[in-house]
């Protein structure tokens, strides 16, 4: 059994209950109380939510191997409501991304991949180190 046997939001689901038990994933005070981007009317009042939004960023670093702050804010964007003119595509915000990839470096699941002679090839941003595969995997 791997990521891409089970269908991905029971999926996502079981991976956010295995973030809950690693210590270093923690929801900050101020995450209740901000938008998720610039194209949010409310805050996230989902209690889990911030679970959640962490097995889907550890998913999307599993499938595309290196992935960056700037993709995740494509990712996780949305289409910003202005009314009665055209609906305009808006990115995600960058601080709840950012504090869950460096909670992820924390617990040893993620490593920022540096640039050097062979990062030229690659993209720079972060990718899962061999704990974190395994623990990806481990899920079912």
């Amino acid at each position: 059994m791997g990521v891409y046997d089970i269908d991905s939001q029971e999926y996502n689901i079981k991976l956010a209950e295995a973030l809950k038990k690693i210590p270093e994933f923690k929801m900050p005070e101020w995450a209740e109380f901000v938008k998720t981007g610039p194209a949010k009317k409310r805050p996230i009042d989902e209690p889990d939510f911030w679970y959640k939004r962490a097995a889907g960023i550890l998913r999307q670093i599993y499938k595309r191997k290196t992935v960056g702050v700037g993709k995740l804010r494509t990712r996780y964007g949305s289409k910003k409501n202005r009314g009665y003119k055209p609906e305009e595509f808006r990115k995600a915000g960058g601080k709840i991304i950012r504090v869950i990839l460096q909670q992820a470096d924390k617990a040893g699941l993620t490593e920022v991949v540096k640039a050097g002679k062979e990062a030229k090839k690659r993209r720079l941003g972060r990718q899962l180190t061999k704990k974190g595969i395994e623990f990806l995997e481990s899920i079912k």
